[in-house]
């Protein structure tokens, strides 16, 4: 019996299963796709009321915001919301200065210091009942008290809240120096700047890699291909036994 042992070569090499890797087009449209994942992901967060203190610092000639949050349950947003704003200067004079029923407006009989210099920046699903102050006076200082009154009506009864957020307001003609804040600044800027250079880093890194298999897996099919067409041209002897 005699057996070709270069046919025998032959045939391994044929049935010998060949290992690819993925190429640069399967592995982009994956990132694609997990792109595509994560916008749809964020278009479906809601967002998230958080109760803030408001700044109790102004300077003189600029806008100031007076930050009222109330945040509600879900079963509480159908209620129904009245706020109320008042002012209590250094003289311990009191005196209502904004209001909400349905719509944000201005008493009619508030004094002159205030008319046409406050406006509603509060949200549409009324958790933020914030008012700004237009071009602030150092006769802006004092004690600011945000009322929040909530009407609900469930099926069996009423029920109604109330809270009252205060604010004392210091005025000042300039600006002072906050270090915190400043430190706290630099260190997000350079927290963005490693996390950019990071990222590039890695995204070179799986380029080569990715590039670097497709080359292996290209030499791997060529060698493959190669060999048969050698043992064609060159056949070896056959072996007697």
């Amino acid at each position: 019996m005699s057996i070709n042992r270069r046919s025998c070569g032959r045939l391994n090499l044929r049935h010998r299963p060949v290992i690819t890797t993925p190429s640069m087009a399967t592995h982009t449209r994956l990132v694609l796709h997990l792109l595509l994942l994560f916008l749809f992901a964020v278009q479906e967060v809601r967002l998230v009321c958080v109760d803030v203190p408001s700044n109790s610092e102004a300077i003189v000639g600029r806008a100031m915001k007076l930050t009222c949050i109330y945040c509600m349950k879900r079963e509480e947003i159908s209620a129904e919301t009245k706020v109320e704003w008042s002012y209590t200067s250094p003289d311990k004079e009191q005196m209502l200065i904004y209001l909400y029923d349905r719509h944000p407006l201005q008493p009619k009989d508030v004094e002159e210091q205030w008319k046409d210099r406050l406006t509603w920046n509060g949200s549409k699903d009324l958790q933020d009942l914030s008012i700004g102050i237009k071009n602030v006076t150092l006769n802006d200082t004092g004690t600011y008290e945000c009322k929040v009154s909530r009407f609900f009506e469930f099926d069996s009864f009423k029920h109604s809240a109330t809270k009252t957020t205060t604010i004392d307001l210091e005025v000042k003609r300039e600006a002072s120096r906050d270090t915190a804040a400043l430190y706290s600044e630099i260190m997000m800027y350079v927290l963005l700047v490693f996390l950019t250079f990071w990222l590039l880093v890695e995204m070179i890194y799986c380029y080569r890699k990715i590039s670097r298999s497709d080359e292996q897996a290209q030499d791997s099919a060529t060698d493959y291909l190669a060999i048969p067409s050698e043992n064609k041209e060159n056949p070896g002897p056959a072996v007697t036994e």
